[in-house]
């Protein structure tokens, strides 16, 4: 448990049973439904006592049975929930204490699952028992024999390629540390994102994006098929040819907002490269990362309102470089702003293309796989942030851990507060784009009730949050009284996670999983997270992702066994599906490789995150310092 749960354990001060039913009067219960709850927990500690037949009772069975039977309710005082939990899991000390569970029937429901069902018999033979019991070996193997994992996982993905891959993995070039992965093959990956495809299910009438600005919190959800996204996007790669060169690199410095995904989908679409800006950036921040990348042109906001107030955001471009800007109205059809000589609005750039007979059609620029698509930017903290470039490929990998780890598919409204100047943003666009999610947008600051309504009108089943919002929720009280029992999952990313918080928000949606995710932008995904196949505990991970390989180095750079608990640094396997293979700015053998351990006759991949790692009846838990 971590330290904020040991705290708050030893502040309870009791096992669950030693409460009484004046202990639930003063977490907040009226004394009947005290009386009945008691009576309800009596009966589940007496199930699982029953069931151990004599020996000492399994606390992690107390709670599964309590969360079984829904006996705490997301209306109850968050105090109750404290109370029971803690009490369960007083003087635990066999690892992380676990509190969600997979049932064995959900898990064969799952994308992972599925596949497992369908190839392990064959591929595991007699071993093979089921999604839950062979999850290990399975990840094993997708580590041992990424041909076969990746070829499997393709076909789940509605991956077009003008020409397919000679194979999945190349390793004759040793240069490479981490090999060519689909060498060969041509495609547009945005072109894969905005056309239809019968599997999985994601039509032209499918809803692909859905939005609400903030302050319209009682008007209707806004929606958009995938053949209007389809449309919008075509448009503006229509416009981007008037004005621009095959591979140049165009930035977007706004919010992540509908029209940014547009935007940014219409770039790659066209044969141009994104270059990713946060719209939280100082003018001196944006400046670097427009030299860096050499941009032609960003595509900004007027302003970034919130409230009733309006905050600067072209002026900060302007006073940042000369480039182009083609400025979008952060409300209405018209800018707020004097925009200088060589800019444009949203407006006039569109009407660029009002001469062609179709503009809404397009014809994708199809490019190798190894293509620049992305320009993203490390945090920059001593000096010059490190330009990671992303291909093709890159959005392969975050449509494919989403789908494996995070059981995104086509239904799932997924959202995720982020930018498109951070690596989360690009994330999600792919991993709805590419599993048939619907992406879930709310224009305006989460961390108020606005953005709640918004996750409970739009039907959002799949919530990313990072740690810190979490707490600004839970303190501030702004989502009482909302209904989020359609989400059935949380992620959660970008900082350390506080037991505590991720018990209120676990509570919220009777205890469905909140999925730890951790990564990098070099990455394009995560290299270690928790998954719905394998029990979770707060704050923690459960697994490295599908087809990742990593040690725990000591100080002298030797790997830790598997199964001894140890602090350390992470050292990756280089053959990484999707990770960068260069750096715009900076020798990508220097900062990632020079001077890493060798392990089984390959070089580790350098990974800053010193790690405690534990093992917990028989689940890998690690928790990272940061």
């Amino acid at each position: 448990m971590g330290e904020s749960g040991k705290d708050r354990e030893r502040e309870m001060g009791k096992s669950i049973s030693e409460v009484r039913v004046e202990d639930l009067v003063r977490a907040g219960v009226a004394e009947e439904e005290a009386k009945w709850l008691m009576g309800e927990l009596s009966a589940a500690i007496a199930k699982v006592a029953v069931n151990i037949n004599g020996g000492l009772l399994d606390q992690r069975e107390v709670w599964r049975e309590i969360t079984a039977r829904k006996l705490l309710k997301p209306s109850h005082p968050h105090a109750l929930h404290q109370l029971l939990y803690y009490s369960v899991y007083h003087n635990f000390d066999h690892g992380p204490p676990l509190y969600w569970f997979p049932s064995l029937n959900e898990s064969r429901c799952t994308n992972l699952g599925r596949i497992m069902e369908a190839h392990c018999p064959k591929l595991f033979g007699a071993s093979y028992k089921d999604p839950i019991s062979s999850f290990k070996e399975f990840q094993r193997f997708s580590v041992q024999h990424p041909e076969i994992y990746w070829s499997i996982v393709l076909k789940e993905l509605p991956i077009h390629f003008l020409e397919t891959p000679k194979c999945i993995l190349d390793t004759s070039d040793k240069s490479k540390h981490g090999g060519n992965w689909l060498p060969g093959s041509v495609l547009n990956i945005a072109e894969s994102c905005v056309r239809s495809s019968n599997y999985p299910n994601k039509q032209d009438d499918s809803v692909a994006i859905v939005w609400r600005a903030e302050g319209n919190d009682d008007k209707e959800v806004n929606c958009m098929t995938l053949k209007q996204l389809r449309e919008q996007v075509m448009m503006v790669a229509n416009a981007l040819d008037n004005m621009f060169s095959k591979g140049d690199a165009i930035a977007i410095d706004m919010p992540m907002t509908a029209t940014a995904v547009i935007i940014y989908l219409a770039i790659v679409l066209a044969g141009f490269v994104v270059v990713s800006i946060a719209d939280s950036f100082a003018a001196q921040e944006i400046a670097v990362r427009l030299r860096v990348s050499n941009a032609k042109a960003v595509f900004t906001q007027d302003s970034i309102v919130r409230g009733d107030r309006r905050f600067p955001l072209y002026s900060r471009v302007v006073e940042a470089a000369p480039v182009k800007a083609i400025v979008v109205p952060a409300i209405g059809e018209d800018v707020q702003v004097q925009l200088r000589n060589q800019d444009l609005s949203w407006n006039d750039f569109l009407a660029s293309v009002n001469h062609l007979p179709r503009p809404n059609s397009y014809f994708p620029v199809h490019q190798s796989i190894d293509s620049v698509t992305n320009i993203l930017f490390s945090s920059g903290t001593t000096g010059d942030p490190k330009a990671i470039p992303w291909t093709h490929l890159s959005p392969i990998r975050c449509g494919a851990e989403s789908w494996a780890n995070l059981d995104v598919r086509a239904g799932d409204v997924s959202c995720w507060p982020t930018n498109l100047g951070w690596v989360m943003g690009p994330i999600l666009i792919y991993s709805c784009f590419l599993t048939g999610a619907t992406l879930a947008l709310y224009h305006g600051s989460p961390l108020d009730h606005g953005f709640g309504k918004f996750v409970q009108d739009a039907g959002v089943t799949i919530l990313g949050t990072v740690p810190s919002l979490v707490k600004t929720w839970k303190s501030t009280g702004c989502m009482k009284g909302l209904d989020w029992t359609r989400i059935r999952m949380f992620a959660s990313t970008g900082e350390a996670s506080n037991v505590d918080d991720d018990l209120w928000l676990s509570s919220r949606v009777d205890y469905k999983p909140v999925i730890e995710c951790c990564g990098g932008t070099e990455l394009s995904s995560s290299y270690i997270m928790g998954n719905l196949l394998q029990p979770q505990a707060f704050g923690t991970f459960s697994s490295a992702s599908m087809s990742t390989g990593f040690v725990i180095l000591d100080e002298d750079g030797r790997p830790y066994p598997d199964d001894q608990a140890c602090v350390g640094e992470v050292g990756l396997f280089p053959t990484y599906m999707g990770a960068t293979d260069r750096l715009l700015n900076a020798d990508h053998e220097k900062v990632y490789f020079r001077g890493m351990p060798m392990h089984k006759d390959m070089v580790c991949s350098i990974c800053r995150r010193k790690a405690l790692f534990s093992i917990g009846f028989s689940l890998q838990h690690v928790a990272f310092s940061y």
